[in-house]
């Protein structure tokens, strides 16, 4: 894997790969208060469910360090306030409320006699998140990596890769996987508007790790398809609802509309943290409407008319019929969602909300 970390606990403070520089500088920040990392995840300098969720429980955890109060009632007094900031950063990502729950749990449930104590607790809960994540990353690799054959050519919308995660990835992480293994593999990698984070980010990634790979814009998705050029297409997701319909960034709606009409298969790969059983379908999923600045300028340059009226929602819905398998560390399931999700989520090391 190439040499870089998303996000890392060092001596105190959190790191943080500043995403909305890459490709062209390789910037880290260095938060020391939780609200600089709740930024992070609003500015979407850290993106990528599996990651914000890391970073959301770091960013407590290091909260949690600063705070001042010694009696115990006062400091979980004082760390509400810190859960409130992190659930308001972003709306659709599960993952972000999954891991504020989890530090919740710890919080109520430690038993520390003390408040050192629970501080202690507290961040070796976020460490042991981050841990977790890797490891489930990687049991979706090897997973996913079976439905990849010798030769195949793949599309990928968006980053679903180390960047969006703690380690390795989700979807690029099962392509990752398969390159690894030693299958031929070739990767189009959707530009995906409006912040280019395939343009950006994946082909970052996979040119790193010398993965072949080809950058094509988003509406020549079709076009690749038609010709037979695309053999299968693997996403990652923010939130799948009960019954398979996923929330994934903007635009992969479209690519599964192509997809089916061209008889491609479709994957969605995701942890069994970012699947919502208590989200009946995707009509319920918020959807996140992001600044008019990004859609009217690209990387700074403006390229629409002054006062122009826009809608920018970070998100859509693909629905449960248009996809053909979901991918997570529990195992590969398939239609129908509703029980068979239901199945994944009762296992023991499950993560489902």
């Amino acid at each position: 894997m190439g040499e870089f970390k998303t996000i890392e606990w060092v001596d105190e403070k959190i790191k943080l790969l500043d995403q909305t520089k890459l490709p062209h500088q390789e910037v880290y920040l260095e938060c020391e208060d939780y609200h600089t990392v709740a930024d992070a995840i609003k500015t979407m300098k850290v993106r990528g469910a599996p990651a914000i969720g890391v970073a959301a429980a770091m960013g407590i955890a290091l909260g949690a360090q600063n705070l001042q109060q010694k009696n115990m009632e006062a400091f979980l007094s004082k760390l509400q306030k810190i859960f409130d900031e992190f659930a308001a950063t972003r709306p659709t990502a599960v993952n972000l409320f999954w891991a504020i729950e989890r530090m919740k749990k710890k919080a109520k449930e430690s038993g520390a006699g003390s408040v050192e104590e629970l501080k202690t607790q507290l961040k070796k809960e976020a460490l042991l998140i981050a841990q977790e994540d890797e490891e489930i990353n990687r049991r979706m690799g090897a997973l996913g990596a079976t439905l990849i054959e010798d030769g195949d050519n793949i599309l990928t919308h968006c980053n679903a890769g180390a960047l969006a995660t703690f380690n390795f990835g989700t979807a690029l992480g099962v392509i990752r996987a398969a390159h690894a293994g030693g299958k031929r593999i070739h990767v189009y990698v959707d530009e995906t508007r409006p912040l280019l984070q395939g343009a950006r980010l994946t082909a970052w990634e996979l040119m790193k790790e010398k993965i072949p790979m080809t950058l094509i814009t988003d509406n020549m998705a079709g076009f690749f398809m038609f010709k037979g050029k695309i053999d299968k297409v693997f996403v990652g997701a923010d939130r799948i609802a009960a019954n398979g319909d996923t929330a994934n960034k903007i635009g992969t709606y479209s690519v599964a509309v192509l997809a089916r009409e061209n008889k491609v298969p479709f994957y969605v790969v995701a942890p069994t943290s970012t699947i919502d059983l208590s989200i009946r379908s995707g009509e319920d999923i918020p959807i996140e409407e992001r600044p008019a600045e990004e859609v009217t300028s690209v990387l700074g340059t403006k390229i629409a008319p002054p006062n122009v009226r826009v809608a920018n929602p970070s998100f859509d819905i693909t629905p449960y019929s248009y996809v053909t398998a979901i991918v997570t560390e529990n195992g590969i399931a398939k239609a129908p969602f509703t029980t068979e999700l239901e199945k994944l989520c009762k296992k023991e090391s499950s993560a489902c909300k």
